[in-house]
C-alpha cells in the first residue's frame, strides 16, 4: 500500500516538530495544522473560534472554491486542529475561560494528540492507522499471524 503524498508529508512534519520541540496547542503556527502547513498561521482566518468546525466566510469562500491547502480542504484542517485540541486536553473552540491540560507541552500530553491526528489523517485516506500496531499481537491457535525477524544483539 502506497502512503498519499500528502498523508506523508503531514506525518513528517508533525514527526519533526514532536522530537524537535517545535508543537505547540495554543500556538496558531505551532499547533498540529500550523505544522502541516508549514508554521504558517493564516489558516486561522477560515475560522471564527481556534478548535471550532464552523466556516467563516473566508474558510466558506476556500471550501466552495474547492480550495486545498498542502493537499487539504478548510473543513479537513478545522477537523484535524479539533482532534488535536480534543486529545491534548483542551475544550474547544479554545478561550480563556474553558478548561485546558495543566502542562499543554508535555510530551506526553502532545504525543496522546498526535496519535489521534494520525489515525484521524489515515481516516481521510481511508487506509489503516499507521500508529496501529496492535496486528503485531495477532495470532491463531496460538501462533502469531504475522512473523517478524527477531534481532538480539
Amino acid at each position: 500500500m502506497e502512503t498519499p503524498k500528502r498523508l506523508e508529508q503531514a506525518l513528517i512534519k508533525l514527526y519533526n516538530a514532536f522530537h524537535n520541540d517545535e508543537l505547540n496547542p495554543e500556538c496558531c503556527s505551532a499547533c498540529a495544522v500550523g505544522n502541516i502547513l508549514d508554521n504558517r498561521d493564516s489558516w486561522k482566518h477560515l475560522t471564527n473560534g481556534h478548535g471550532s468546525l464552523e466556516l467563516s466566510y473566508v474558510g466558506r469562500v476556500h471550501q466552495n472554491l474547492g480550495r486545498k491547502f498542502n493537499g487539504y480542504s478548510p473543513l479537513e484542517l478545522l477537523q484535524i486542529e479539533k482532534v488535536f485540541l480534543e486529545a491534548c486536553g483542551f475544550t474547544v473552540p479554545l478561550c480563556h475561560y474553558n478548561p485546558k491540560p495543566q502542562a499543554p507541552t508535555n510530551k506526553e500530553v502532545l504525543f496522546n494528540g498526535l496519535g489521534s491526528v494520525v489515525k484521524h489523517l489515515c481516516e481521510l485516506e481511508e487506509i489503516p492507522n499507521v500508529m496501529d500496531y496492535s496486528k503485531i499481537f495477532e495470532y491463531e491457535q496460538d501462533n502469531p499471524v504475522y512473523k517478524f525477524d527477531v534481532i538480539y544483539e
